[in-house]
């Protein structure tokens, strides 16, 4: 079981718009809203679509400092009980096992930089197999966006 192009236009559709009615998303393809929501489950079934999300500007939330940090761990085989703790810090909104000079990139978001520095040195650093981090801060995001899949 596969997806056609009705499927790619109800994900390109939601994926720019998580809150668009199914029926108004079947009134844009002609199809029926019955369609649509039958292809939702379909997707979902299959793993493609694993949940919806809001998209949040943290700094009107007072959060902001957003920071990647590359994480050097003291061995590769460290990553799943690394990546536990990460997930375990409010603060980490993400974190990728990655090839090159890190073993982990992750994304933070703090409220200013003593924030920043705490999360740091209090949480993220004390983690039992993190060698040490190199810090970046982003000063603006000027992309975020879902892939095209049209």
């Amino acid at each position: 079981m596969g997806i056609d192009e009705i499927d790619k236009k109800i994900l390109s559709i939601l994926m720019r718009d998580a809150n668009r009615p199914y029926t108004k998303i079947a009134e844009e393809i002609h199809v029926s809203g019955g369609t649509v929501h039958v292809r939702m489950k379909k997707l979902s079934q299959m793993g493609i679509v694993t949940g919806a999300g809001l998209t949040v500007d943290y700094s009107k939330l007072g959060y902001d400092i957003t920071a990647f940090l590359g994480i050097f761990l003291d061995k590769s085989s460290l990553y799943e009980e690394v990546a536990k703790e990460l997930e375990r810090i409010p603060e980490v909104v993400g974190a990728n096992y990655t090839t090159g000079n890190y073993s982990i990139f992750a994304k933070i978001v703090c409220k200013d930089t003593n924030h920043l520095r705490d999360v740091l040195h209090d949480k993220i650093q004390m983690i039992e197999g993190i060698q040490r981090t190199e810090t970046f801060i982003s000063l603006e995001e000027s992309i975020n966006r879902p892939i095209s899949i049209m």
